[in-house]
């Protein structure tokens, strides 16, 4: 397998910097004050995973558990994230997405799934097929 080339490394990173900048933008201007990106992820694990723990999220996004704690601080006080005590053990926490958070996640979810259409109009049925194969190949690769 032979190397990138620098002009390759280059357009790969000029691509990926448009992309995340479309991205961030778009969601900037849905919110007075745009989530940042341990938040939005935070929600939309709750969202995925309802009444699961700070720990869990933590262990999935592989941050600290003090790092989930602020992150659910500040959701909790903008109104988009619950936290629930269990009865039968006090010192547990579930969390659970408000109305509020629910309508964000929803929104989160119909922004990107309009991204994605974006992206793959401009190729073909074929194109597509592969350039999935190829992104699914990076992301999901064996150490």
């Amino acid at each position: 397998m032979t190397k990138p080339t620098d002009e390759q490394l280059a357009t790969l990173g000029a691509a990926f910097d448009t992309f995340a900048r479309r991205y961030k933008l778009a969601d900037a201007l849905r919110l007075d004050k745009p989530l940042n990106e341990l938040d939005k992820q935070t929600l939309l694990y709750v969202g995925d995973h309802p009444a699961c723990g700070p720990s869990d999220v933590a262990r999935f996004l592989g941050v600290a558990n003090t790092t989930i704690s602020s992150a659910t601080d500040r959701l909790v006080k903008r109104g988009l994230l619950q936290r629930e005590r269990a009865e039968d053990d006090r010192r547990a926490v579930a969390l659970r997405l408000s109305a509020e958070g629910e309508a964000y996640v929803g929104a989160q979810a119909q922004a990107h799934q309009a991204m994605y259409r974006l992206m793959l109009e401009r190729l073909s049925p074929a194109e597509r097929d592969h350039f999935i194969a190829m992104i699914t190949k990076i992301v999901y690769f064996d150490h």
